[in-house]
């Protein structure tokens, strides 16, 4: 169970063999950690998933993705009126961001400007057209989190 490589919004970020991964922490400055897939979730990739009120499709991943072995996974909303509003605790706890569509990566760099600096956060293209646990959706979260996380 691997996670092979992550390329971020600003720049190069990428896990290597033995499972370390390097995050830009601005121009030229790289931040590491040691991943261990299974056991210890302290040392796991900390993902967090983001829609606009946290209703269907972030709590849909935050399933989704909740018992993979590399994975520590959270959800949230950037609307006021989210089931959980993304904090900045919450940015904070990310190594990487994983948002449904471009106006939420948009109002995460408005509120959250400078602790987004050097953290990867990628865009799915998951419409708002599904329901909590869709069977469409959820197949679309596992190719598509799967192809920016490189999971076997």
């Amino acid at each position: 169970m691997g996670i092979a490589a992550l390329k971020g919004s600003y720049g190069p970020e990428q896990i290597c063999e033995g499972r370390t991964v390097a995050v830009s922490c601005g121009i030229g400055q790289y931040r590491t950690r040691q991943l261990m897939p299974f056991g210890d979730t302290m040392n796991r990739l900390n993902v967090l998933f983001v829609c606009s009120r946290n209703q269907w499709r972030s709590p849909t991943a935050e399933q989704v993705f909740r018992r993979h072995p590399a994975l520590n996974v959270r959800s949230g909303g950037t609307s006021p009126n989210a089931r959980h509003t993304v904090s900045g605790q919450d940015i904070q706890w990310a190594d990487v961001i994983l948002v449904m569509e471009g106006k939420h990566k948009s109002r995460l760099m408005s509120e959250f400007t400078s602790m987004l600096l050097g953290k990867p956060v990628h865009v799915l293209d998951i419409p708002d057209e599904y329901r909590y646990m869709d069977a469409e959706l959820v197949e679309m979260l596992e190719r598509s989190v799967g192809g920016v996380l490189h999971l076997d």
